[in-house]
């Protein structure tokens, strides 16, 4: 019987020789490890989001020639969809086991010696959880609205073929004072969700260092505030540029 064989027998992480990432992620160091690389991996999606949906203060043509010329590529399109999409439920299913593994560590903790304030468990990764969470949600309205179009009305552009082009489609879901409320918090607050997980990323790949750790959180605070303005600022000011 040869080693793949055996290990085919074991399961289909081992027929595919998997079983390393299997290994990987059973221990709290290792899911940490994952966590930093698909949350580093997702902040570059974000620039380069960000940096299409700028296109939007340039207007529909430029906008519409740019989604256009994106999905004509459907192929790539559709790989990196399913990619980003792999990347982001592991970052989630992530962040809720670290998340319990350290209520619970801490709960044995706080059992085993009193705090001088006791039952005090919320620190900067329950706010992390709690921010990723309302980011969640916002990912999932912009999915609904942008994506799936299970909330488009006509109210915005009455003309049916205009309202089917990427730029007016994002008009019109912009066009709801509630969506834009929405959608103004959720840019904040995953601006403060990134500022601090950017630099916590490089602490969970262990990359830390006395000298050069100031320096990643200072860029991560900075990467936060301008990811928070650039799409804050497309859904204050471009509906009433175009309206």
């Amino acid at each position: 019987m040869t080693d793949s064989t055996a290990q085919c027998k074991r399961g289909l992480l081992g027929c595919l020789g998997l079983n390393w990432f299997f290994r990987l992620l059973s221990s709290s160091i290792g899911q940490k490890f994952v966590m930093g690389v698909t949350g580093l991996l997702l902040c570059g999606f974000l620039v380069t989001h960000l940096a299409g949906n700028l296109l939007l203060f340039a207007g529909a043509k430029p906008f519409n020639e740019y989604a256009h010329a994106l999905h004509s590529q459907w192929e790539l399109v559709a790989v990196a969809e399913l990619g980003l999409v792999v990347l982001f439920l592991a970052h989630v299913y992530l962040a809720v086991t670290t998340t319990i593994g350290n209520y619970r560590a801490r709960r044995e903790f706080y059992v085993l010696k009193q705090s001088k304030v006791p039952g005090r468990i919320i620190g900067a990764n329950t706010w992390m959880f709690a921010s990723g969470s309302v980011v969640l949600g916002f990912v999932i309205l912009h999915l609904i609205d942008l994506r799936m179009g299970l909330r488009r009305s006509l109210h915005y552009f009455p003309d049916p073929e205009a309202f089917e082009a990427p730029f007016h489609n994002t008009m019109a879901a912009l066009s709801d004072p509630i969506s834009r409320v929405v959608y103004f918090v959720g840019a904040i607050i995953l601006g403060v969700h990134l500022s601090h997980g950017f630099a916590s990323a490089f602490q969970s790949l262990g990359l830390n260092h006395p000298k050069y750790t100031p320096l990643i959180k200072i860029i991560g605070k900075i990467f936060g505030v301008i990811i928070a303005i650039g799409f804050a600022s497309i859904v204050v000011f471009v509906p009433g540029m175009w309206r």
